[in-house]
């Protein structure tokens, strides 16, 4: 349709099913310290405590502060918005029209109709008032298809008939490249998914709107991407990339995401390869926050999550930029994701990044030829949110290299040299070293056992809404512990020999200890060593510069002041990326699963970060008077501290309205039935099955909801994939712990409809099965090959099933507005006959909206439950055939 200002195409396309197929100086020794003494020059003197461990304390403090003064700094308010600049005022009125629809479930009409209606009028709008410089054409894209990923273990997900809004902005002449901007407006049952992420949606919007009323032409298309199943599991990302015919000219993308709600937008996945994608982000973003560290945790698979980076990797082979809200993750997937909870500030900060990144790739040659500069990961840093370092990590293998061997060098000598002292030296060297090694697992093992004992006396999380309990408790045990170690070898190992030697000793210790981690951790080809470079360079030059400061009287104030001026780098940026670590972990704590325990691991983590920032600092201990003050408070307070905790005073979960930290809980209304080899009912039973997304299970909810405690925990019916039980994902290994609670039949108005089509004998002992199934938007599909039988291939992903952990198949069904019955094979072979079968199938009906979504008795359960949980709630229909088997001919 032709308009006056611009040119427009509006299609609607639907798809058809598709299947994819893709897959220094010398120092002086001990002796001769002591040598001094004998020959009455006058002996170094050792720093008194409340000189020497005060400052100390002093200056991680302020580090700290200092830390999170630079995490939100950029935060303040930015300047108006001019006419070619993104408003944060229009992205936010964006956002609170899609996120006033309501929770946005793929299938629903609010998903599938509503906010897609909203982006197309909003994008008419925009198109209205662009350039005459660019022309902007619109799909409406209905994919079908399916991919298996090892994602949770491992699991095929199946798609049909589930929304893109896909637009492509591109000059008047048109484009053979382009640049892909993504996001997805679909949002989790019961949110309205403000972060997550109707706001890179908003965002998106502002940006087209903007770069629209340029008059200068892009040299590149830039295409956007409003997909409307991320949640299901990346699947309409899949639909594009893997169908659309615009997918092919894409050359580059940027995928926004969120893992908290507001706060900065963290780059932390780029790639594969492709340094010229992470140059461009440091040449273009205004407020750059970038880590090779959040990468390489990401891609380790500790977090559980992914996101649409990995379908345009894996699927599309091409390069891109991950970004991330990961600001108050408490509230992330929760009815109080709102909009009113993202400032402004935050909005205007990613608009101006996004844009800037947006605007650079589509005017830059590389993109064209992405392809020639592909090869060769990169190291990337922001320095407080300030800039960014970025360079190749063939450079950075080099430089760590050349900085271990630096450091090797300069220990060599300081230890070999006199040679006649050199056997002495080298025993005194190891057992400093060996020493430092003990205090760290002494440590660890200590604050561990803490942590144990906090977790079983159901204590745990106690930090979860005061997040200093785990400082005052875990971080004073830990530094306690390695100050205990230390002063106890400091009086009765070293008891006659000189302090400032002993000092001198346990630096080199330490600058030993980063210099063996820098040449493992470069050799495993892990481009976050450049921390370990900055553990080794720095506080060498430090010793380097301060050496003679050791022997000259008088220079105690100057020693330390030069000593912490030289380790200032390193501690700073340590302090800095330590916020962002703990800003990302805890509140993923509080839905980790019920089989890890959270302070184990909060706790571990602050062993780590105290070893790291207390191993330049293990001298000075061996160089004060005395610890015992410093002793004394550390222990005083993790003492009191576990006391409190003991007690119950600190609770694990708020419901602050300014500030909730929700205890998750998810409630299945679910009726199963189990059919034996003729069909008929063997079992049945209907109960509300409940899930607590958290170690402490449903601990702290018992004393409200009596009925619900541990004489109900879900048994599990052996015979029966997944233990016979309605799993929407495969995380049966995360949930070990859930609950049964008896509840009356529910009967959905939409059952779900499951039919066995044929059976046919195929060659090599093979039967091939063929089913139809119809239900509601999402289901699962479950299959157990019986023993002796095995799963050879069907008709789902690349033909080749992905079994999950523990050697059962699963499958996610989803589909949009309306699909036909889903129809699907599975082929077994099964050597010989079979008297109970050769496979188990169970399917599963989830309802996520509309009338069959919460049955009374879930409605009346819920208002019962405290109001410091957040309880997403659903009916699911186990039924027909919930366990199918079938005997060989």
């Amino acid at each position: 349709m032709e308009r006056s200002a611009a040119a427009t195409v509006w299609r609607l396309r639907a798809t058809g099913g598709h299947r994819d197929r893709r897959h220094p100086p010398p120092r002086e020794d001990g002796d001769d310290y002591v040598g001094r003494k004998k020959r009455g020059g006058p002996p170094p003197r050792p720093l008194p405590e409340e000189r020497g461990a005060p400052l100390v304390l002093l200056f991680l403090l302020g580090l700290r502060a200092l830390a999170h003064v630079s995490h939100r700094q950029l935060l303040s308010q930015p300047p108006a918005a001019g006419p070619r600049d993104f408003s944060a005022l229009r992205a936010r009125g964006y956002l609170d029209n899609i996120t006033a629809i309501g929770p946005r479930t793929v299938g629903s009409p609010e998903n599938e109709v509503l906010t897609v209606n909203y982006l197309l009028e909003q994008i008419r709008a925009i198109e209205r008032e662009s350039t005459d410089a660019h022309k902007i054409s619109v799909d409406i894209q209905r994919p079908t298809g399916s991919f298996s990923i090892d994602f949770l273990g491992g699991f095929t997900s199946y798609y049909a008939n589930i929304t893109n809004v896909v637009v492509k902005l591109e000059p008047r002449n048109g484009a053979e490249h382009a640049v892909l901007s993504n996001c997805h407006f679909d949002s989790v049952p019961n949110t309205p998914g403000a972060s997550d992420d109707a706001v890179s949606c908003a965002v998106m919007l502002e940006i087209l709107n903007t770069l629209s009323k340029s008059s200068e032409s892009l040299q590149h298309a830039v295409i956007f991407l409003f997909n409307g199943a991320e949640e299901n599991i990346l699947q309409a990302s899949h639909g594009f990339i893997t169908q659309h015919e615009w997918a092919k000219s894409i050359r580059a993308f940027i995928n926004l995401e969120a893992a908290g709600v507001g706060g900065k937008e963290l780059v932390f996945q780029t790639g594969p390869e492709n340094p010229w994608l992470v140059q461009a982000y440091v040449v273009a973003a205004k407020h750059p926050f970038a880590s090779v560290v959040a990468q390489e945790i990401f891609q380790s698979g500790i977090i559980p999550a992914d996101t649409d980076f990995r379908i345009y990797r894996d699927f599309g082979n091409v390069p891109g930029i991950d970004l991330a809200f990961i600001e108050n993750g408490y509230i992330y997937h929760t009815e109080y994701d709102t909009s009113d909870r993202i400032v402004t500030d935050s909005i205007q900060r990613a608009g101006d990044n996004i844009l800037a990144v947006l605007k650079y790739l589509a005017t830059s040659d590389k993109l064209a030829k992405s392809f020639d500069y592909r090869h060769g990961n990169v190291v990337f840093f922001d320095v407080l949110g300030l800039f960014v370092l970025a360079y190749p990590a063939r450079v950075g293998t080099i430089m760590n290299n050349i900085t271990a061997a630096i450091a090797f060098l300069y220990l060599s000598k300081k230890v070999l040299q006199p040679k006649t002292r050199a056997i002495p030296n080298l025993k005194k060297f190891f057992t400093a070293f060996s020493l430092t090694l003990i205090s760290w697992v002494c440590t660890l093992v200590t604050v561990l056992t803490v942590a144990g004992f906090v977790s079983v006396i159901g204590r745990s999380l106690s930090w979860y809404t005061h997040f200093y309990v785990s400082v005052f408790l875990y971080g004073t045990a830990a530094a306690a512990k390695l100050i205990l170690v230390h002063t106890l070898a400091k009086k009765f190992f070293y008891k006659n020999m000189n302090e400032q030697y002993l000092g001198d000793t346990f630096f080199d210790a330490s600058l030993m200890i980063w210099s063996i981690a820098l040449a493992v951790i470069t050799q495993m080809g892990l481009c976050s060593a450049f921390i370990c470079t900055l553990w080794v360079a720095f506080p060498l030059l430090t010793r380097l510069m301060i050496h003679k400061e050791f022997s000259q009287k008088g220079t105690t104030m100057k020693f330390v002041m030069m000593y912490m001026l030289g380790m200032f780098v390193p501690y700073l940026y340590m302090m800095y990326l330590s916020w962002t670590v703990f800003e990302m972990f805890t509140p993923i704590m509080g839905r980790s699963g019920s089989e890890i325990l959270p302070d184990m691991v909060l706790a571990g983590l602050i062993v780590v970060i105290t070893m790291i920032l207390s191993s330049y600092f293990i001298n000075f201990i061996y160089l004060v008077k005395s610890t015992k003050t410093t002793l004394i408070t550390l222990t005083t307070v993790c003492v009191v501290t576990l006391i409190l905790v003991c007690s119950g005073i600190f609770f694990p979960y708020s419901s602050d309205v300014a500030n909730p930290k929700p205890k998750r809980v998810f409630l299945q209304h679910t009726s199963r039935r189990f059919h034996d080899l003729d069909g008929n009912i063997v079992k049945s039973d209907s109960a509300i099955w409940i899930n607590g997304f958290d170690y402490n299970g449903i601990f702290h909810i018992t004393p409200h909801v009596p009925e619900i405690n541990d004489t109900i925990r879900t048994p599990c019916e052996e015979k029966a994939p997944f233990c016979g039980l309605p799993w929407i994902l495969p995380v049966h290994f995360m949930f070990r712990k859930n609950w049964y609670l008896p509840a009356p039949e529910i009967f959905p108005r939409s059952p779900i409809q499951f039919k066995v089509l044929s059976k046919e004998l195929m060659p090599w002992n093979s039967m091939r099965l063929s089913f139809e199934v119809s239900g509601p938007s999402h289901m699962s599909l479950y299959v157990r090959p019986h023993e002796g039988s095995s799963l050879s291939a069907w008709s789902l992903g690349n033909g080749t099933p992905v079994a999950s952990i523990g050697g059962d198949y699963f499958v996610f069904y989803s589909h949009g507005l309306q699909a036909m019955p889903w129809h699907f094979w599975v082929e077994l072979t099964a050597p010989g006959e079979h008297s109970d079968g050769i496979v188990s199938l169970a399917v599963a009906a989830h309802y996520f909206f509309g009338e069959d979504q919460k049955s009374p008795q879930l409605y009346a359960l819920l208002e019962r439950f405290p109001n410091w949980t957040f309880s997403s709630a659903c009916k699911t229909d186990f039924v027909r055939a919930s366990s199918f088997q079938v005997k060989t001919c």
